[in-house]
């Protein structure tokens, strides 16, 4: 992506930090000559078409061209009652795009079956788990036992490097055939452990191949030489996977992905149907809550190598169907889910004195578990953020007392054969006996009810009601909202018995939300920038991945968050000069079509009268709220200084890969591109 020169930067990054800090707006505001970011000054209620934007830019991702007129034919009031019920919303088109994501339909039992984790594959490899016979699967698992194996003698041979030649062992045996089914050794295996020791004429076999029908070509993979197959997908350039995939089924494609590496093929899929329903979903306040709860229930994608396959049912089965309904419902589906049990370690939690604990203590005694591992103790993990993070807050009236009571309740809440896929469980042999109180209220012994009893009493907590308030205030109204609305709206959660779409619908109706004091008073996060920018756009995407990579890049990659707490929602997080940088250029690559497999059209031909009446008529589109004269100078002196450059032969500056070296220059692009990508990347637009 290129690097921005001249004063656009500059003046940019101090309006937006000028309006999201106010104690550094005079000081920005001498050093580079700028006035900061102008809203409209509404003294009372947001006011006409203003508040159609502020209620598209809060409760969507943004609009999409033709958005605002689509809500005042309804009507504002109407449209969001008709956003409370994504059930009710058409969705055909949404749905078409889905179709190319077959495996986030699937089990997560099916998943590591079809597109087995590195443990699945380990267990194969020590006869813990029989190969496929389907000659498909058979040649997926074979394909990533050479991998494993591959990388474990790479390890090896590391080991006895350091340790010296003369303590040099033979090594690991020569990796066996994985076509020949005799167990011969395959002379071409990458036997030192590399995965660039064989060399594969790219051209000459992609030729072969899409010169085949889709299904003979798909054959033809499945029968290559794992050594042969891995050189051949990694030599292939993007045009080059197109050719390959050409008239291929969705189900083919998935193929190709899983021999290419299955685990990978599991987190692009995950990422991508994410991207699509937050891009083309109509039912955009669904996913904008799906998000908001996804946050809230923090699962980390890379907590060990099940995760990403229960992340799919996670998200399907268990946040999106219940992101508009009782929160008890919700926070009840979520510690049953094997995703939240794995990533806050209850699954391994035992009682003190439960039966499994007692079993342990005598095979100890008698000396029977000399050779095998301890089991786990209590562990608080998830009792801690239930209480913490998931329902009453951090002030929430607990103890750590409490905690300890909470975690002995939820013993035995564990999953079933984790690395296959297995669903919830309850082992009444973990579970510790006994009554338990927390905060004050006592729990019976009643196996996994208890636990059933415990969510119901935290869901049900006033302090849960102003917590859960006042973080769903945070996200769409203001980083510190009026307590007023707060409270208004943890009384309707009471109420209505922490019905969700009462909360909102309360908050919605609430003098706050319309304040002009909130007014476009949110930075988005890289996630709400990157997707609105799309929708903006109205961006065709056949290939997320550049969009994946711009939020790792902008330091929120998708299910990234390592800490239970999840990104956080507050500006201040988000705004420094580098991530301007960062989203201004990936505004210009996503204006000028240089990412691949993303197309934006912006006019016929790319010609105005002007520079100053196309910036008009593309910020009408972009920013329809407008922007300030600050921006609107910048972009078009910027806009000036690149036609100069262009007119002058000089070449844009491009930015490299620090391990790359320096990228490509991209060509001189169309003035609508240019100015289109400058308006993406100016201070009015990264508000909603």
């Amino acid at each position: 992506m290129r690097v921005l020169q001249g004063p656009l930067v500059a003046v940019l990054s101090v309006n937006l930090v000028a309006s999201a800090m106010p104690g550094l707006a005079e000081a920005g505001a001498a050093a580079n000559g700028a006035d900061r970011v102008t809203r409209p000054a509404y003294h009372g209620q947001i006011q006409g078409d203003d508040r159609i934007l502020h209620a598209l830019d809060r409760f969507t991702f943004g609009p999409r061209p033709g958005d605002v007129d689509a809500v005042k034919a309804i009507g504002l009031d109407a449209w969001f009652e008709e956003q409370l019920h994504p059930e009710k919303i058409e969705n055909a088109a949404l749905q078409a795009r889905l179709a190319q994501f077959p495996a986030m339909q699937w089990s997560a039992e099916d998943l590591l079956y079809r597109l087995p984790s590195n443990a699945v594959i380990r267990q194969v490899m020590d006869g813990k788990t029989p190969m496929p016979q389907n000659a498909v699967l058979r040649a997926v698992y074979q394909d990533q036992i050479a991998r494993v194996s591959a990388k474990k003698q790479e390890k090896q041979a590391a080991g006895t490097r350091d340790q010296g030649p003369e303590r040099q062992g033979s090594g690991p045996a020569q990796m066996e055939s994985v076509r020949a089914g005799d167990g011969a050794p395959d002379g071409n295996a990458m036997t030192d452990g590399s995965q660039a020791a064989r060399e594969v004429d790219v051209v000459g076999v992609l030729a072969t191949l899409t010169g085949l029908a889709p299904v003979e070509r798909v054959r033809r993979l499945v029968a290559m030489q794992p050594a042969d197959l891995d050189a051949f997908l990694r030599g292939l350039k993007r045009p080059q996977r197109e050719d390959l995939a050409a008239g291929m089924t969705q189900e083919q494609k998935l193929i190709v992905q899983a021999l290419e590496g299955p685990e990978r093929a599991v987190t692009e899929e995950l990422m991508a149907e994410r991207l699509t329903r937050d891009i083309y979903s109509n039912a955009q306040f669904q996913e904008v809550m799906t998000d908001f709860w996804l946050n809230h229930f923090n699962v980390f994608l890379r907590k060990n190598e099940a995760t990403p396959y229960y992340l799919v049912s996670y998200e399907r089965d268990v946040i999106r169907p219940r992101a508009m309904g009782k929160f008890e419902n919700l926070l009840e589906a979520v510690a049953h889910s094997p995703a939240m049990l794995i990533y806050l370690d209850n699954m391994q939690s035992i009682g003190p004195d439960s039966v499994a604990a007692e079993r342990a203590k005598v095979a100890a005694e008698r000396g029977f578990a000399k050779n095998r591992k301890a089991p786990e103790g209590l562990n608080e993990n998830y009792a801690r953020e239930l209480m913490e993070l998931h329902t009453l807050g951090v002030n929430g009236g607990y103890t750590q007392a409490d905690v300890i009571q909470a975690a002995r309740i939820l013993t035995g809440w564990t999953v079933e054969q984790p690395q296959r896929g297995g669903g919830f469980k309850f082992d009444e042999n973990r579970h510790e006996p006994g009554t338990k109180k927390v905060m004050g209220q006592k729990f019976k012994e009643k196996g996994e009810r208890e636990g059933e009893e415990l969510l119901h009493f935290l869901a049900t907590r006033p302090a849960t009601a102003r917590f859960i308030s006042r973080k769903l205030a945070v996200r769409f109204v203001s980083d510190d909202p009026p307590q007023a609305l707060v409270e208004r709206m943890a009384q309707a959660y009471m109420k209505s018995g922490g019905d969700i779409a009462m909360v909102m619908r309360t908050m919605y109706r609430s003098p706050e939300f319309w304040s002009g004091d909130v007014y476009r008073a949110k930075v988005k996060t890289p996630l709400e920038y990157i997707v609105s920018a799309a929708r903006a756009s109205d961006a065709e995407i056949s290939n997320m991945q550049p969009l994946i990579a711009a939020l790792r890049e902008m330091g929120m990659p998708l299910y990234g968050c390592i800490p239970p707490t999840g990104y956080k929602w507050e500006e201040a997080d988000w705004v420094s000069t580098g991530a301007l940088v960062n989203r201004m250029n990936f505004a210009l690559a996503l204006a000028a079509n240089r990412l691949p497999g993303i197309t934006t059209a912006w006019s016929a031909d790319g010609t105005a009268t002007t520079p100053e009446s196309e910036e008009a008529r593309l910020e009408t589109r972009l920013v329809a709220s407008g922007v300030s004269t600050t921006t609107r100078s910048a972009v078009l002196e910027q806009f000036e200084q690149q036609k100069a450059q262009a007119e002058n032969g000089a070449v844009p500056v491009a930015m490299g890969n620090a391990k790359r070296g320096p990228a490509a220059a991209p060509p001189v692009e169309r003035q609508d591109q240019v100015l289109a990508g400058l308006l993406l990347g100016s201070p009015e637009f990264q508000r909603r």
